[in-house]
C-alpha cells in the first residue's frame, strides 16, 4: 500500500460532486518545463489474429490491394495522419515464443511456426525483422522491439541487437548485409521480455529482476552513448510489489523504462459485447478505465521513492478496452468493434497520461489493426478507421508540447451507489505558441457546462473540434464508414481569459487558442 497523499508537480486534480454548471477547469502555470512526450501516443502490433497478416501485411504477390513491399498503402497513409511516434512488435505474449532468426532470409526458406497463444494458427514467418523495420521507415515511426526472454536465450537477444544496430563488421551485421540491408536501423526501444509475471514465464518479481539484469547486460550499446532504451516487463495493473522490486533491484543504467499493463474490462470472465452493452456495463468499463489514474499515481510514487530525479520512465505499453470477440469470429483473434465508448476510454486515458507526463513518457494502445481497441479495421480491400482513431488524430496536437497543469473540479457520473468523475481534461502549449485543451464528458446522458479559466494566457482566436454521436453505441462499419466523424465545434464562448463550454453527453472536444 502507498501511504499518504501523492503530490504531483505536473497537475493538481481534485474531484468533487457539484451541481450542473459548476464544472471548472483552471490552467495554473504555463511555465512548466514538462513536455508531453510524443511517445505517449504509440501503438502496438502483435502477431495476433489479423493485426499483421491481413492487417498491415497482405504479401508482395497481392495484386488486388495497393501495397509497398506487401504493406497496405491505405494503412500507411492513415497511420501517418496520426503521426504515430512508435510501434511495438512482435508482441505481447507472442514475443516470448518468437525466434527472430526464423523471420530473416529468403521467404521461401523460412520455417513455419504455430502461434500457440493466439488461435493456434500456423504462420509462415513471411513478415519478419526486415519487413517490420522497413515498414516503420515507411510509417516514419520508431520501432519498439520486444525481446524473447521467456523461451529465448541471452545470446539470441544479444544477436538481434547486433543484427539491427551494429554498423561495423561482425557475424550478425554481415548476416544483415547478406539479407539485403547495408546500413543498420539503429533501433532505440527494446522490451526485455513481456508480462514476465504471466505468459512471459510466470516468474516472480525477484526472479525476473535478476533475469532482466542478465539479459540487459548483454544487449550491447555499441558506442556507449546510452542510446539503448531498455524497458523492463512491468506490473500487471495494481501489482505494486512488482514495481517496487524492479526499482529496488535493477540499477538505473540498465533500465530506462518500466512497463505497466492495464485494460478497461468489465469482468475478465464475462467481458460483454463491444456494441450491445448495457448502461451498467458502460459504467463498469469507464470505472475500469478511470482506474488508470490511480495506477499511474501509485506506481509513480514507488518510482519516486527509488528514483527521485525521474531517470526511469513509466511506459504503459498496453492499454485499451477489452470485450468479447465479434460473433462468428475466431475467439483467439480478439477482433472487436469500436464505438463511442472506446472514444471515451481513449480521451480519458490520454488526458491521464498527459497530466502525468513527468513520469509517463511512453504508451502503446492495444492494438493497431483488427485487434482489441484498434484504430483501423480491414476487410479484404476495404479499410475503415474507428472512433478511437479520431480521438488519437484530434489529440496529436499534444505531442511534444509543453504541459500546462490544470485544476479540475468535476460533476460525478453516477450509476447506482458508485460514481466517477464525469469530466477529464488536459492542456498544452506547442512550439508555435498555440494552446490546446482537450475535454471529455463521459456521462452517457447529461450534457455539461464547463467554465474554463485561462489564467495568464491571453487568446484572441478560438477554434475547436468535437467527436460525438446521438447514440453511445454508434460505430463505423464497412457499409457506413463515416457514421462517427469529428466536426467543427462552435459551442464555446471566449471573453477575456474565460471560456464557457457546452459539452454534449459522451463527447470529446479539443480546443485551440491563439
Amino acid at each position: 500500500m502507498i501511504k499518504g497523499k501523492l503530490k504531483l508537480s505536473i497537475a493538481l486534480l481534485s474531484v468533487c460532486t457539484l451541481s450542473y454548471g459548476q464544472n471548472n477547469i483552471k490552467l495554473t502555470d504555463t511555465q512548466t518545463d514538462i513536455t508531453i512526450n510524443k511517445h505517449i501516443y504509440g501503438h502496438f502490433a502483435e502477431h495476433l489474429g489479423r493485426c499483421i497478416y491481413d492487417g498491415f501485411y497482405v504479401g508482395e504477390a497481392n495484386d488486388s490491394i495497393a501495397h509497398t513491399a506487401g504493406v497496405r498503402n491505405d494503412v500507411v497513409d492513415a497511420l501517418k495522419k496520426l503521426q504515430i511516434p512508435n510501434l511495438r512488435w512482435p508482441g505481447g505474449c507472442f514475443a516470448d515464443t518468437y525466434h527472430w532468426k526464423d523471420g530473416i532470409g529468403s521467404k521461401e526458406g523460412r520455417p513455419s511456426i504455430v502461434n500457440s497463444w493466439w488461435g493456434g494458427v500456423t504462420e509462415d514467418n513471411s513478415f519478419g525483422t526486415h519487413d517490420f523495420l522497413n515498414m516503420c521507415e515507411l510509417l516514419e515511426t520508431e520501432p519498439y522491439l520486444a525481446g524473447n526472454v521467456g523461451s529465448g536465450e541471452v545470446q539470441e537477444l544479444a544477436d538481434w541487437v547486433q543484427y539491427v544496430n551494429f554498423a561495423g563488421k561482425s557475424p550478425m551485421s554481415d548476416l544483415r548485409r547478406e539479407n539485403g540491408r547495408e546500413e543498420p536501423w539503429n533501433v532505440k526501444f527494446w522490451g526485455v521480455g513481456n508480462e514476465a509475471w504471466g505468459c512471459g514465464g510466470n516468474m516472480t518479481a525477484e526472479y525476473y529482476s535478476d533475469i532482466y539484469r542478465k539479459y540487459a547486460t548483454f544487449m550491447a550499446d555499441w558506442d556507449n552513448s546510452g542510446g539503448l532504451y531498455r524497458i523492463a516487463s512491468g506490473a500487471n495493473s495494481a501489482d505494486y510489489h512488482w514495481t517496487e522490486t524492479l526499482m529496488k533491484n535493477i540499477p538505473n543504467h540498465l533500465m530506462k523504462g518500466v512497463a505497466l499493463h492495464h485494460y478497461a474490462v468489465i469482468n475478465w470472465n464475462k467481458k460483454g459485447s463491444s456494441t450491445k452493452f448495457s448502461d451498467e456495463e458502460y459504467f463498469k468499463t469507464m470505472k475500469s478505465a478511470w482506474f488508470m489514474n490511480e495506477l499511474v499515481e501509485k506506481h509513480s510514487a514507488i518510482m519516486d521513492k527509488y528514483d527521485p530525479q525521474a531517470k526511469v520512465d513509466l511506459v504503459v505499453d498496453e492499454w485499451g478496452g477489452w470485450y468479447e470477440v465479434e460473433p462468428e469470429t475466431n475467439p483467439g483473434f480478439l477482433y472487436q468493434q469500436n464505438t463511442m465508448r472506446d472514444a471515451m476510454i481513449a480521451g480519458m486515458t490520454l488526458n491521464i497520461f498527459n497530466n502525468h507526463a513527468k513520469r509517463v513518457k511512453m504508451a502503446n494502445l492495444a492494438q493497431t489493426i483488427n485487434v482489441l481497441q484498434a484504430v483501423i479495421l480491414t476487410n479484404g480491400k476495404d479499410m475503415i478507421v474507428t472512433p478511437t482513431y479520431h480521438v488519437m488524430e484530434m489529440y496529436k496536437v499534444h505531442q511534444d508540447a509543453q504541459l500546462i497543469p490544470i485544476e479540475l473540479h468535476s460533476d460525478t457520473y453516477k450509476y447506482g451507489e458508485e460514481e466517477i468523475p464525469a469530466i477529464s481534461a488536459s492542456a498544452s502549449k506547442d512550439k508555435q505558441g498555440r494552446v490546446h485543451i482537450s475535454v471529455v464528458n463521459i456521462d452517457p446522458k447529461a450534457k455539461k457546462k464547463v467554465s474554463l479559466d485561462l489564467g495568464g494566457i491571453k487568446a484572441k482566436h478560438l477554434t475547436g473540434r468535437i467527436l460525438t454521436t446521438n447514440n453511445l453505441r454508434e460505430h463505423n462499419t464497412f457499409e457506413q464508414p463515416n457514421t462517427v466523424l469529428p466536426k467543427e465545434y462552435k459551442d464555446a464562448k471566449l471573453k477575456d481569459n474565460q471560456l464557457e463550454i457546452d459539452i454534449p453527453a459522451h463527447s470529446v472536444i479539443v480546443l485551440e487558442l491563439i
